[in-house]
């Protein structure tokens, strides 16, 4: 057993650097992107082809992972996909032209796809040899990850966005490889995988496609209000007359909160059990976003993005493990379904804007928390027999 205990702790701490690995790249990615823009030429339909290729790769890299994921070939996806996000990030700094950016846009995107389905998936058995709640706490490190990889971002504003990229690559590149023999070491037991312990009322039967596409949905309903807060935030604070400095602040603080609630959740999901923890937190982000958003107060608009981060933290990582007892396969369609949402929200946000107000059509993402609280007990509860 000591040696078990052993294995998945090395297994935790190595997946761990993975999902901080990602969460790096993606915010350095985000941070430079007008840098990218301007290097290229592109007016901003042009940028919004780009962003459209790394979506269209990443839904295809879920879709393959999914499909490619089994136990003995996690590690191989795991370090492909780690080093092939980092070359492409590389790539992506030293194109100067659309085609060349589509092109690494694609690459970089379904590298993305292929490394979330494997680092997710991997992260479940883990879960299960660990024998408790783990999996908010490697979402947590994804989280600190974006945080240092924007401060990054920020500190370096000075250098070129290629010497960035690529030195982000290089490194990245060079840690992949670094722990690729630890990464075989991924597969686990050749017993077959228990269900993940988080809590009261755990599902421990196989999925039911109705249960698999429910649980897609609430991760759409989430990811949709992640979106909203990375694209709306900001714009928000700034219709309510706030510096162009403070209106930055909301974002950071609702990623802020979501990190700390992700470092937390392990405790309170073993705790409280998962359907629990995610309803309680999503009427929680629900009533914080309302009152941001109806409120003519910095302040106050300050807070209910906070709060919005923290009661969302724990939603996602809580509907992966669920549809983890499903397998690989079955995670890809919960993370392409959810990811779709968090594609397609800021665009649907800013058209109910065009037609009614920001601050009304912010609203949406308060009313989906609110939909995720009431359907999280029959997507996450355990059946009763």
């Amino acid at each position: 057993m000591s040696r078990t205990t052993a294995s998945a702790r090395r297994s935790r701490g190595l997946l761990t650097g993975y999902f901080l690995g990602l969460g790096v790249v993606m915010a350095v990615w985000g941070a430079r992107m007008p840098a990218v823009q301007q290097a290229a030429h592109l007016s901003t339909a042009h940028l919004a082809l780009v962003l459209l290729a790394a979506a269209l790769g990443m839904v295809a890299g879920l879709q393959a992972g999914g499909r490619l994921a089994r136990p003995a070939r996690l590690p191989a996806l795991l370090t492909s996909g780690a080093t092939g996000l980092a070359v492409c990030l590389a790539l992506l700094g030293q194109c100067d032209s659309l085609p060349a950016l589509l092109t690494a846009a694609l690459g970089f995107g379904i590298a993305h796809g292929v490394l979330d389905v494997a680092a997710n998936s991997a992260a479940v058995r883990c879960q299960n040899d660990y024998g408790s709640p783990i999996m908010s706490s490697f979402h947590a490190a994804y989280s600190i990850g974006a945080l240092a990889g924007a401060a990054v971002a920020a500190v370096s504003a000075r250098i070129a966005h290629s010497t960035l990229f690529l030195a982000t690559g290089v490194v990245l590149t060079g840690a992949v490889l670094a722990v690729a023999p630890a990464t075989r070491s991924l597969t686990g037991t050749d017993q077959p995988p228990a269900p993940a312990t988080s809590g009261p009322g755990e599902d421990r039967s196989p999925l039911s496609s109705a249960k698999l596409w429910l649980l897609g949905a609430l991760a759409a309903a989430s990811l949709l209000g992640e979106g909203a807060a990375a694209d709306w935030a900001a714009v928000h604070l700034h219709g309510l007359d706030a510096s162009t400095a403070v209106s930055a602040a909301a974002f950071a603080l609702y990623s802020a909160a979501m990190a700390t609630g992700r470092l937390a959740g392990d405790r309170l999901t073993a705790s409280f059990g998962a359907p629990r923890v995610v309803r309680a937190g999503a009427l929680l982000a629900a009533a914080g976003l309302a009152t941001g958003v109806v409120s003519s107060s910095t302040p106050l608009a300050l807070a209910g993005w906070s709060v919005f981060g923290l009661g969302l933290s724990l939603t996602v990582p809580c509907l992966i493990s669920a549809a983890g007892v499903g397998g690989p396969r079955a995670v890809a369609t919960v993370a392409v379904t959810g990811y779709l949402g968090l594609l397609a929200g800021p665009a649907l946000i800013g058209a109910l804007a065009a037609v009614t107000t920001l601050s009304t059509a912010l609203l949406l993402p308060a009313l989906l928390a609110a939909a995720v609280a009431a359907l999280s007990h029959r997507a996450l509860e355990k059946p009763t027999l």
